[in-house]
C-alpha cells in the first residue's frame, strides 16, 4: 500500500484540495481531504491524444523514457508510418515493443495504406486487415483517414474500412485540411469523429458546429496552437492537445506539458486546459487511462506548481516511472526490422532534361505542412548544377525505395541550402528518399549515403557528411532518446549551417512528399497538385 499527498486536482468539479491517495495494486482505493497537506499538486496525467511515434526516430520504449519525464502518462498513437513500410507486421512491431515499458500506448488501425496511390508504399492494409488488428485490445480506433476525397464520394473501400471500425464500436480519426460548410459536413457525417488539420479558428469553429472534435497540433513542424488556442474559451469540452510529429530533441526538451503551460500564459481557465489535456483523449477513445478518481487505476502526475507544471513525479499503474525528470525504468534492446531494396545512385540520375521557359517551384512554408506554388524562369538555372543557389530554387528528388526506379524530379523554395544536400528517409506518407540539393553531385553523395544506411537522415556539405541511422523501418534508431536526440541536433545544426532557415529542416523535408496536404509536392511517381488531386507537369512553355 502506498500513499500520496498534495493538493488535489478534481478537474471536473473545478476544485483543489489538500489530500491524500491511497493505492494498492495499481489502483487508487481511496481519497481523503485532509486539512493540510504537502505545496505540490496531484492530477491526472497528460494524453498525447494524436501522434505519430515513428516521427521522434525512436522505438516506442525509448519514446517512453522521454515522454513519462513531462508527465504524459499515454498517447493516442497512429502506427500509420511504419504500416506504410512494412503493413501489419509493422503495426505488430510497435504493439509488442511497447509492451516492453509502462507508458500506456494506444495504436489506432492504419485506414490509408497505401495513403494514395499516386505513390509507390511497401505494404497495402485492406479492411480485413484493419478488421483483424480493431479485435486486438491495444488497438483502439480507425487511424486517420486521410483519403478525403474518398469519403466525399462515399467510396466503396473507404467505407468499408469506417463500417469495420463501427462494427468494433471503435471512433475514426479524421485527417481534412481546410474542409469547410457543405464539405466538412459530408465528411463528418460519414463517421469521422476528430480533426487535427485545422490552419484557421474559421475552419475549426465550422467543424465543431457539426459535432467534430478538435485537436489542436503542436508538433516539431506543423505548429497551430497560436491560431487555434482562442477555441479553449467556448469549446474546452470538444477540444485535445496533440503534437503529431515530434522530433527527438523536441521531446526531450517538453510534450504536452508545454502547451498546458502556453495555453495558461494566455489566460485561460486552468480547468478548462487541464480537461483538454487530461480528461477529453481518455473520454473520446475510451482508454484504459485513469481519472484520479477512487477506482481508477493510479495514473496521475505530480507537479510542483500552477504556473510552471515542473513534473516533480509520474505514476502508471500505482508505480512511479518517472521522477525529477529521470525516467525510472529501463528498456531492452529491440531487433531492428526494415525493408529497403534500391541501389546506389549517379549523379547523372538525377540529371534533367529542361522541358519548357517556366519551370513549377514548390514553396516549403516554415511551421506549416501545407505548401504553395510558383513559377521560375528556367534560364535562371545553372547549366552544371541546374539550380538558382541566389534565388532559393533547388532540386528536390523523390526515390523509390522498395524496387530501383529512376528518381523523381522537381524544385523547391525555402530551404535556403547555399551548398552541399540533406536527405531523409523519414518521407510522409510512404517513407521513400527524399533529398533536395544545390547539385546533382550533392544529392546523389546524400542519397547514396541512406541507402548504404538502408534509411537515415543525412546532411553533405562543406567538406563533410553526418548521417543519422534509422534502421528500424528506415524511420527509427535503436538507440535510447538522449544519444538520438544529440545526434539529432548536430544533423540539424549542419543543415542550418549549409544555409537552412527554416525552424527544422529535415522534419519539414519529411512533408513535401505528403500528397493529401495541399498544396505541391512530390511523390516518386511525379509531381502533384494536393488541391486537385492530380499529376501536374513540371515545365510550361
Amino acid at each position: 500500500m502506498q500513499k500520496v499527498e498534495g493538493q488535489i486536482f478534481d478537474i471536473e468539479n473545478k476544485r483543489v484540495y489538500p489530500g491524500r491517495l491511497t493505492i494498492e495494486a495499481g489502483v487508487i482505493k481511496s481519497i481523503e481531504e485532509t486539512a493540510g497537506a504537502p505545496l505540490r499538486f496531484i492530477l491526472p496525467g497528460f494524453v498525447d491524444a494524436h501522434v505519430h511515434i515513428e516521427s521522434s526516430m525512436l522505438v516506442p520504449s525509448e519514446f517512453a523514457k522521454l515522454a513519462v519525464t513531462h508527465g504524459t502518462v499515454a498517447t493516442v498513437s497512429d502506427p500509420h508510418e511504419i504500416g506504410n513500410v512494412l503493413g501489419v507486421a509493422g503495426v505488430e512491431f510497435m504493439i509488442e515493443n511497447a509492451k516492453t515499458v509502462p507508458l500506456k500506448f494506444n495504436f489506432g488501425a492504419p485506414s490509408c495504406v497505401p495513403a494514395t496511390p499516386f505513390e509507390t508504399a511497401g505494404a497495402i492494409i485492406t479492411a480485413e486487415d484493419i478488421d483483424y488488428l480493431l479485435s486486438k485490445p491495444e488497438i483502439k480506433y480507425l487511424a486517420e483517414m486521410m483519403n478525403w476525397p474518398g469519403v466525399m464520394q462515399r467510396d466503396a473501400l473507404v467505407m468499408d474500412k469506417i463500417r469495420v471500425a463501427q462494427k468494433h464500436g471503435k471512433p475514426v480519426d479524421g485527417h481534412a485540411p481546410g474542409l469547410k460548410g457543405e464539405q466538412a459536413a459530408n465528411y463528418i457525417t460519414a463517421g469521422i469523429s476528430t480533426d487535427h488539420e485545422c490552419f484557421t479558428i474559421e475552419e475549426a469553429l465550422d467543424k465543431l458546429k457539426h459535432g467534430m472534435k478538435i485537436l489542436i497540433r503542436e508538433g516539431s513542424a506543423a505548429k497551430n496552437f497560436e491560431a487555434l488556442i482562442p477555441l479553449m474559451k467556448d469549446h474546452a469540452d470538444q477540444l485535445m492537445f496533440c503534437s503529431d510529429d515530434k522530433h527527438p530533441d523536441n521531446l526531450i526538451e517538453g510534450h504536452i506539458n508545454q502547451l498546458v503551460v502556453r495555453a495558461l500564459k494566455k489566460g485561460h481557465d486552468l480547468f478548462d486546459v487541464l480537461q483538454a489535456a487530461c480528461i477529453n483523449p481518455v473520454r473520446h477513445y475510451g482508454l484504459n487511462v485513469g481519472l484520479l478518481q477512487k477506482g481508477d487505476i493510479a495514473d496521475f502526475i505530480v507537479v510542483d506548481s500552477t504556473e510552471n507544471f515542473g513534473v516533480m513525479e509520474t505514476w502508471i499503474g500505482g508505480q512511479k516511472v518517472a521522477e525529477n525528470g529521470k525516467a525510472l525504468f529501463d528498456t531492452q534492446p529491440c531487433t531492428p526490422i526494415n525493408q529497403f531494396n534500391c541501389l546506389p545512385k549517379k549523379p547523372s540520375d538525377f540529371y534533367l532534361k529542361m522541358g519548357g521557359s517556366q519551370v513549377r517551384v514548390i514553396d516549403a512554408l516554415d511551421g506549416q505542412l501545407i505548401t504553395k506554388e510558383s513559377w521560375f524562369d528556367s534560364s535562371l538555372l545553372g547549366t552544371d548544377t541546374q539550380t538558382s543557389v541566389e534565388h532559393d530554387v533547388l532540386k528536390f528528388a523523390v526515390i523509390n525505395r522498395y524496387s530501383d526506379q529512376p528518381p523523381a524530379i522537381a524544385y523547391i523554395r525555402n530551404f535556403g541550402l547555399k551548398q552541399g544536400a540533406i536527405a531523409s528517409t523519414v518521407g510522409h506518407d510512404s517513407h521513400n528518399i527524399l533529398a533536395i540539393g544545390v547539385s546533382n553531385e550533392a544529392i546523389c553523395e546524400a542519397v547514396n549515403l541512406l541507402i548504404d544506411n538502408k534509411g537515415g537522415v543525412a546532411a553533405i556539405g562543406n567538406g563533410k557528411q553526418k548521417v543519422l541511422p534509422l534502421p528500424v523501418a528506415g524511420l527509427m534508431a535503436a538507440e535510447d532518446g538522449y544519444t538520438v536526440g544529440k545526434k539529432y541536433q548536430e544533423i540539424d545544426l549542419m543543415a542550418k549551417e549549409l544555409g537552412s532557415k527554416l525552424l527544422a529542416p529535415f522534419m519539414t523535408l519529411s512533408f513535401m512528399a505528403l500528397l493529401v496536404i495541399p498544396m505541391l509536392k512530390l511523390s516518386d511517381q511525379g509531381l502533384f497538385d494536393g488541391e486537385r488531386f492530380t499529376f501536374v507537369p513540371l515545365f510550361k512553355e
